[in-house]
């Protein structure tokens, strides 16, 4: 790839650039979750797996049918941690639907297919002790923000009963995919991540949802920030278009752009909380 073209997709791609802000986000993140982990009841750090990062919490809701949104960070898969999204709980609880905000090893000290195996293990582990947390086995949802979108769809297309004859294939009942990454070819041309994903144009397509089949017929919901880069409009309609009879609902979210994004699905006044509430079919 010429100069040019590099130089493009690393400014398409480097949100932090692009959101000069973004530290303002964390910041008032990581102390929105601090403050939900100190006041909410919580299962923290519970293992579903034996590597480091193999880890889920738990916010159980007391109220509601049982429903349960697994959430899964982003941070191109090398960055961020779930602690970091624990102030998504309380919107999410206080609506009654337990929130499980899951963990991973993060690149180079892992691969990127070492973290979609993580996924499966986690829903594996999720589904098998959703009842321990007063969540129902057949209300399960996955949703993810930006790496954790890319890490959604791939779970939409995972064949639960080859991974483990237990697990129904309709492990996940909908999908709800922020800001995700679903053809990972461009980002072997962009240097700053490739430093720590290390992907070939192999990798990239096999890790690539969009040029994959939805495994089932579970609804799955997208959304972009209507301020973010062209390249993420452009990974959005992707997905839209290859997977056009699972993709329930695109939810148009004007002026927010990567991070601000995600504070929308904290807001149960927000167009993006009102559609995962419809995934969830809560707003009967």
């Amino acid at each position: 790839m010429n100069a040019p073209d590099k130089a493009f997709l690393a400014r398409q791609y480097n949100n932090r650039e692009l959101v000069p802000e973004h530290p303002q986000y964390f910041a008032r993140w990581q102390e929105a979750s601090a403050r939900a982990r100190g006041t909410m009841i919580c299962y923290l750090d519970r293992r579903y797996g034996d590597m480091p990062g193999e880890t889920v919490d738990i916010f159980p809701a007391r109220k509601g049918d049982g429903s349960c949104l697994m959430f899964i960070h982003g941070g191109y898969w090398r960055a961020l941690d779930k602690k970091d999204h624990s102030f998504l709980a309380p919107a999410w609880v206080d609506a009654g639907v337990s929130l499980a905000v899951v963990n991973y090893d993060l690149c180079p000290a892992v691969t990127l297919e070492d973290i979609v195996q993580q996924m499966l293990r986690a829903s594996r582990w999720l589904w098998l002790h959703a009842e321990e947390f007063g969540m129902d086995q057949d209300r399960l949802y996955v949703g993810g923000h930006s790496a954790g979108g890319h890490l959604t769809a791939m779970l939409m297309c995972a064949l639960w009963p080859v991974f483990d004859r237990q697990l129904p294939k309709d492990l996940w009942k909908g999908g709800l995919a922020v800001s995700g990454l679903y053809d990972l070819r461009p980002l072997i041309d962009v240097d700053f991540l490739q430093v720590d994903l290390r992907l070939d144009e192999e990798t990239a397509l096999r890790l690539s949802p969009a040029f994959m089949p939805p495994a089932t017929r579970a609804p799955v919901m997208t959304c972009v920030g209507g301020d973010e880069s062209s390249e993420f409009h452009r990974q959005n309609a992707l997905l839209g278009e290859r997977w056009r009879a699972a993709v329930a609902e695109d939810i148009p979210m004007p002026g927010r752009n990567h991070f601000s994004v995600l504070d929308a699905l904290a807001d149960e006044s927000s167009a993006l909380f009102a559609g995962a509430r419809r995934l969830m079919k809560l707003d009967k």
